[in-house]
């Protein structure tokens, strides 16, 4: 392996029992990042699993994976040990491979941070699982859900908001990519969106999530972000990482970085913006970490001449 790498980090929602399992069987790199993990875990205040994350991340239950608090922090360490798997698999270093260039989607930014150099294991570990608790907690004390609309563009999905609304809370989410869209806010909002998007001739579908995230509704977890990032060294990234909330990389500045994630929670995710700079900006192959292949899945909607190599096992690899 000797090109430029583009590494693609996948968010919640990525999340399926058994994840990371073959890589953990086939790589010794890749079960120390678990091992690792499942011993910061352990020691970490605040932090309180039902099993330990390599357990919930292989063995389940899919209930308790899919917590809000449980599935952020499976996803990150998940990420993280199938890049070291990849690594040793190429016989390099951390330090060998040139990147070209890392994002993640929403919680995947922290992953991209981190393979990028600006936040170290342990840090990124704790304020993953410190937002996946704030998360989990706001919605529950808040309520909310979210819509995928599909085949509308972002002009008719402010509309379907504007129209939806009411008194409650409806934003534009997640712009994925082109035609996918994916608002946020108040359970009556959010069932008023999908009468107004099938009365506009638009598929809406309603999402299994716990909450309204990336909507004003989670500002009480951004609140406790702040906090926790106030208190995380920062560096500048050796690569661009790229920032769900500008669709542009990240500024060298910590503080604007530690600004740009505690905005994230309550500001639309701009995916699909983020790819195109990457495919206009940078040179280097694409791959997608485990879990999954759901960016693989989205860039194919965004460009399909862009080709990413998905790595949800080891065979993937190629």
């Amino acid at each position: 392996m000797s090109d430029s790498i583009v590494l693609l980090c996948p968010g919640q929602g990525a999340q399926k029992v058994g994840m990371g399992l073959a890589w953990r069987e086939r790589s010794e790199a890749a079960r120390q990042v678990f091992d690792r993990a499942d011993a910061l875990l352990g020691e970490m205040e605040g932090v309180s699993l039902p099993a330990t994350l390599s357990s919930l991340c292989w063995e389940g239950p899919e209930q308790t994976l899919n917590r809000t608090d449980v599935s952020q922090v499976a996803i990150f360490v998940t990420s993280v040990a199938s890049w070291h798997g990849l690594l040793e698999g190429w016989n390099m270093t951390p330090a060998d491979p040139k990147l070209a260039g890392a994002a993640g989607l929403s919680l995947g930014e922290y992953t991209a941070l981190h393979l990028g150099g600006a936040i170290s294991f342990e840090d990124a570990l704790r304020l993953v699982a410190l937002r996946g608790r704030a998360m989990q907690d706001a919605s529950e004390a808040q309520g909310g859900g979210m819509v995928a609309i599909v085949g509308g563009d972002e002009e008719q999905a402010r509309a379907i908001c504007d129209e939806a609304r009411g008194d409650g809370v409806l934003v534009c989410a997640n712009f994925n990519a082109p035609g996918q869209v994916v608002l946020s806010g108040s359970k009556d909002a959010c069932a008023r969106a999908l009468e107004v998007a099938s009365q506009r001739g638009l598929r809406a579908t309603e999402l299994p999530v716990a909450g309204a995230f990336h909507s004003p509704l989670m500002q009480p977890a951004a609140d406790r972000l702040r906090e926790a990032l106030d208190r995380v060294e920062i560096s500048p990234a050796r690569c661009p990482v790229l920032s769900n909330v500008t669709g542009t990389p990240h500024e060298a500045d910590p503080d604007e970085i530690r600004r740009r994630l505690i905005e994230q929670l309550t500001w639309p995710v701009r995916w699909a913006q983020c790819c195109q700079w990457m495919i206009s900006h940078l040179e280097g192959a694409f791959h997608e970490l485990a879990p999954g292949r759901t960016l693989a899945g989205l860039m194919r909607r965004i460009d399909r001449g862009c080709r990413v190599t998905a790595h949800d096992e080891p065979a993937d690899e190629s």
